[in-house]
């Protein structure tokens, strides 16, 4: 199945508009430091953050998507720290991404963590200086320090080195501890994505139910396809190395309950996702249809 249409094109827009956020940055940042910003920053992807922000904003009735385009640079700001980070040698220890060097083998770690820094702050700089209303700047900038700190991704990620180490010591893994994990790792920038499009549109509270219930189950669909993927994808078509979860004893849906069931699951957390799209304009077609999408990727 192809990415949906709305992906290819937010994809093009969201990498036109951080090329020129860049630039607009050469005369004040270390050359070096923006080389390894931009290297990460536009080493291309399908931008599902941005896009899913983007489309969430205009099926809830918003039409002027550059005016809340730095909400979407920013997210994937926040999402491209957490690769280079991820791809460490004290994390993951990944070489590839993408399908090119990580950025710590393209540079060195220092930059790296460095990089990853700089993107995380511009981020919330990002934020700080769009064109809306100053309560929802604040609330989009705490939305988001919850959705990307302890009490989200961040707090994934040590959860997820937390079962790594017990998994090692032959202690078992429960459903909901995993499920705990990946709707705070992958799924709480997802769901933040889709609130605040729906904010910035000014949704009514039905429409920001709806999208709210759409990113907490497309969080966890695109989860449990990735750690699908990681079992029956090879590392090209990954773009990033294949079968390291099972080797890095992560806790993963598939390790737990299996593909087939794993399959069922995602099955699953897409019907709810297509479920949610009902009070959206056009019952959120687009939205409908990359759920469908990421589904897709993982059979």
């Amino acid at each position: 199945m192809n990415a949906p249409d709305f992906l290819t094109t937010h994809a093009l827009s969201v990498e036109k508009a951080l090329t020129s956020m860049l630039v607009t940055r050469q005369s004040v940042v270390a050359d070096v430091l923006l080389e390894a910003m931009s290297y990460s920053l536009l080493a291309g992807g399908k931008r599902v953050r941005p896009a899913l922000l983007l489309e969430s904003y205009r099926v809830c009735g918003g039409e002027d998507l550059q005016r809340v385009m730095p909400a979407a640079l920013a997210i994937e700001c926040i999402h491209t720290y957490s690769l280079i980070h991820d791809d460490l040698p004290c994390m993951d220890d990944d070489e590839l991404r993408r399908g090119n060097p990580t950025c710590h083998k393209k540079f060195d770690e220092a930059t790296a963590i460095l990089a990853a820094d700089a993107l995380q702050a511009l981020a919330f700089e990002l934020l700080a200086a769009m064109d809306v209303d100053a309560e929802l700047r604040c609330t989009l900038l705490h939305s988001l320090a919850l959705a990307s700190g302890c009490q989200g991704m961040v707090g994934g990620q040590i959860l997820d080195m937390q079962a790594e180490f017990d998994a090692a010591s032959g202690k078992s893994m429960e459903l909901l501890q995993v499920e705990r994990i990946h709707l705070h790792k992958t799924g709480a920038l997802l769901h933040w994505c889709c609130e605040a499009g729906a904010r910035l549109a000014e949704a009514d509270a039905i429409q920001l139910e709806a999208c709210s219930r759409y990113g907490k189950a497309v969080g966890l669909l695109f989860q449990i396809a990735d750690d699908i993927l990681d079992v029956t994808a090879s590392s090209e078509e990954l773009g990033k190395s294949a079968g390291k979860d099972a080797e890095q004893h992560k806790a993963t849906y598939v390790s737990l309950l299996g593909l087939q069931r794993s399959r069922e699951l995602a099955d699953e957390m897409r019907d709810i996702a297509l479920d949610a799209c009902h009070p959206l304009a056009g019952e959120g077609v687009p939205l409908k249809s990359l759920a469908h999408y990421i589904l897709e990727r993982g059979q």
